[in-house]
């Protein structure tokens, strides 16, 4: 569906002199719970909302009835507006005097082409805010007990999506990786095997732990703790699915998996999985 058909209906038939402006707000990774005070106030005064396939079911439910809620979401193979089509709606919803909330899962700037929007909306002469929201990064490493840095253990954090224009990756961001550092690759379940011959390229041992985390901070999530050797049959062994966050380092090893309810580990040199 094209932003013209969206103009199309009657909401928007009527054009005001003043411009509306948008508001880019981060959903955080799903619960509800994690939102900012900001996005929460603004959310349950919404009038139209273009979000993202990734906003928790949680988030959505704060949105009045009465709003217009247009999905925008994207995923592989199905994209329900291109990205140069929500760009511009944003700008011809607000050009009608219409004040525009674009909710995007976890932040708006890591790895949500948030900046991208903003440029577009602001050189279009209409004003617009940013709400930071939890990434998934934090918001996983937090419900999963596994701190991203570590005194004596990791020092820095890396960050990488594997949703990159040109295809496959940035591995060849990896080749300064240290042993003191956190690898966390977003959207990444699709590039398993080039994860692990990358890693393995780059003198990483079989040992090196790697957490996978499904659903992060929602009820349903689910999570993984394997190695290195054990992670080029996990794709097929467990099947992980999207939405998942991949966490390599030795930070992984402090999974605090004995605590979480639900949890059980296979036989040896099989991955343990939990449900938080």
């Amino acid at each position: 569906m094209s932003s013209e058909h969206l103009l199309s209906t009657h909401i928007f038939n009527t054009r005001t002199d003043k411009l509306g402006e948008v508001w880019l707000i981060g959903a955080g990774p799903g619960d509800p719970n994690l939102l900012t005070v900001k996005a929460h106030k603004l959310l349950c005064q919404a009038q139209i909302v273009v979000y993202d396939r990734l906003v928790g079911p949680g988030v959505m439910a704060l949105i009045p009835d009465e709003a217009l809620c247009i999905d925008a979401g994207k995923e592989a193979g199905d994209h329900k507006l291109s990205q140069d089509e929500i760009n511009q709606l944003l700008v011809d919803l607000a050009g009608c005097g219409q004040d525009v909330i674009r909710l995007k899962g976890g932040d708006p700037f890591m790895f949500g082409r948030g900046g991208e929007e903003l440029m577009f909306v602001e050189n279009a002469g209409i004003t617009c805010h940013v709400v930071p929201g939890i990434t998934a990064a934090t918001g996983c490493a937090a419900s999963s007990g596994i701190p991203l840095t570590q005194r004596n253990v990791a020092q820095s954090v890396r960050f990488i999506t594997g949703h990159e224009s040109a295809g496959e990756p940035a591995w060849k961001s990896l080749e300064s990786l240290s042993t003191s550092e956190t690898l966390v690759i977003y959207m990444g379940v699709k590039w398993l095997a080039s994860l692990v011959a990358k890693l393995r390229s780059l003198g990483c041992c079989d040992t090196l732990p790697i957490a996978l985390i499904e659903q992060g901070t929602l009820p349903e999530q689910r999570t993984t703790i394997t190695s290195l050797r054990e992670l080029t049959d996990l794709k097929f062994l467990r099947r992980p699915r999207s939405p998942c966050l991949i966490i390599v380092g030795e930070v992984v090893r402090m999974y605090r998996g004995e605590k979480l309810n639900n949890n059980f580990e296979l036989q040896p040199e099989t991955p343990k999985i939990a449900a938080a």
